[in-house]
C-alpha cells in the first residue's frame, strides 16, 4: 500500500480526535499539523487499520492553551496494523493549537 495512503488515514485518526476535543472544549481554537515522522516496518496489504491512543495528551494542550493563550504543541502517534494484528507502519504528527 502507498506511503501516502498510509499517512492520510494515519492523520485522520489523530486529527478526528483532534477536532473532537476542540468541540468538547467550546471554544474556537485553531489546529495545525507542523511536522511528521513514519516508520514503516512490514509491507502493507489489505486492510490497515490506524489507532491512535493519545486523547491525554491534546487534552493537556487544549488545556494549557486555554489557560496561557498561548499556542501549543503536542505529538500524537497512530500505529497502523494489518487483518493479524502486526504493526505495518507507525506515525507520529506534531499539532499546534491555539486559542482564536
Amino acid at each position: 500500500m502507498f506511503w501516502a495512503v498510509q499517512g492520510m488515514a494515519a492523520e485522520l485518526s489523530t486529527g478526528a480526535m483532534v477536532m473532537a476535543k476542540i468541540r468538547d472544549s467550546n471554544r474556537k481554537i485553531s489546529m495545525l499539523v507542523a511536522n511528521n515522522k513514519a516508520t514503516f516496518t512490514k509491507k502493507a496489504k489489505g486492510r490497515i487499520l490506524f489507532n491512535c491512543k493519545d486523547g491525554a495528551l491534546i487534552d493537556q494542550a487544549i488545556e494549557k492553551a486555554i489557560i496561557t493563550g498561548e499556542g501549543q504543541t503536542v505529538w500524537m502517534k497512530s500505529e497502523g496494523r494489518d487483518a493479524v494484528g502486526d504493526i505495518v507502519s507507525i506515525f507520529e504528527f506534531e499539532w499546534t493549537v491555539k486559542v482564536k
